[in-house]
């Protein structure tokens, strides 16, 4: 394994690492306007969500490391306290690429990128129309981190409306991750389509699972199963019965298994979610 100080290397080679390493990272399509009025759209992946009550996201727009210059989204931020943050779907990925390009100050990057400038209800800045999600948010704070290049400026906004296009909502009213279609960013030029690539994990009981710790010996040391088998096996609340795993050995022509076949088995029902099946192999 290599390692080393984040001081023992370069801060474009610390860079590089930490957005390969920390990735995929949702994307903040920042909005604002200078103290002229003039819009200004660029994309930023040090960006999350961090509270629902107040609603507050935070996105960072760093000091570039070749000249240790600032952006004019910061510069924005700073001046007028106010941005919005619109999602960034696939459809929407390359033009949010040739906006990233560093225009000079003044020039519209929704023009020279092709998309639509929204009017804003409460903030000033425009709202990106072809984003499926937008939210209008106040700068309560921003946060420097550093003052050489590389360093972030934390800026720290709350919510103040938000707006969903009734495309990507399912029937309860609730967002569709799949019609949603967002990108993420990774190191270098590497994006990631996140409807490629979703899959569900079943959160872990409101009672409590039996824990990995709790498996019998040789499953829990098994070289077959994989700790997300483990994972999944941990998390039931009971075994099944002797009852239920004869009933399900005799629906199932009474097959003998060796203890790897079992494994092997079991893995490949666990590769469906069928936890309840695989346990009563194992158990058989």
């Amino acid at each position: 394994m290599t390692s080393f100080k984040p001081k023992d290397i370069s801060t474009a080679k610390l860079h590089g690492y930490l957005l390969s390493a920390v990735a995929p990272r949702p994307i903040a399509f920042a909005s604002t306007i200078d103290a002229n009025g003039n819009p200004n759209l660029s994309p930023f992946s040090f960006f999350n969500v961090f509270s629902a009550n107040p609603p507050i996201m935070i996105f960072s727009p760093a000091r570039r490391v070749r000249d240790n210059t600032t952006k004019h989204t910061l510069e924005n931020a700073e001046n007028t306290k106010e941005v919005v943050i619109n999602v960034v779907n696939y459809d929407i990925v390359q033009q949010m690429s040739l906006s990233s390009t560093e225009y000079a100050a003044g020039v519209n990057e929704f023009e020279k990128a092709g998309l639509t400038m929204l009017k804003s209800d409460i903030v000033k800045p425009f709202r990106v129309a072809e984003s499926p999600v937008q939210f209008e948010c106040k700068v309560n704070n921003i946060v420097k981190l550093g003052t050489e290049g590389g360093a972030g400026n934390l800026i720290i906004c709350e919510v103040v409306k938000l707006h969903i296009n009734d495309e990507v909502l399912n029937e309860n009213g609730s967002i569709d991750q799949e019609k949603l279609d967002l990108v993420s960013r990774a190191g270098g030029s590497y994006y990631s389509r996140a409807k490629a690539g979703f899959f569900e994990i079943p959160k872990p009981l409101s009672t409590l699972g039996i824990g990995v710790d709790a498996l019998p010996e040789n499953i829990r040391n098994s070289n077959i199963l994989t700790g997300n088998d483990l994972g999944l096996l941990g998390n039931v609340e009971t075994l099944p019965t002797k009852a239920e795993i004869k009933a399900y050995v005799n629906m199932h022509d009474n097959i003998t298994l060796n203890e790897i076949e079992k494994h092997k088995k079991a893995q490949n029902l666990l590769s469906f979610g069928d936890v309840e099946s695989a346990w009563k192999v194992l158990l058989s």
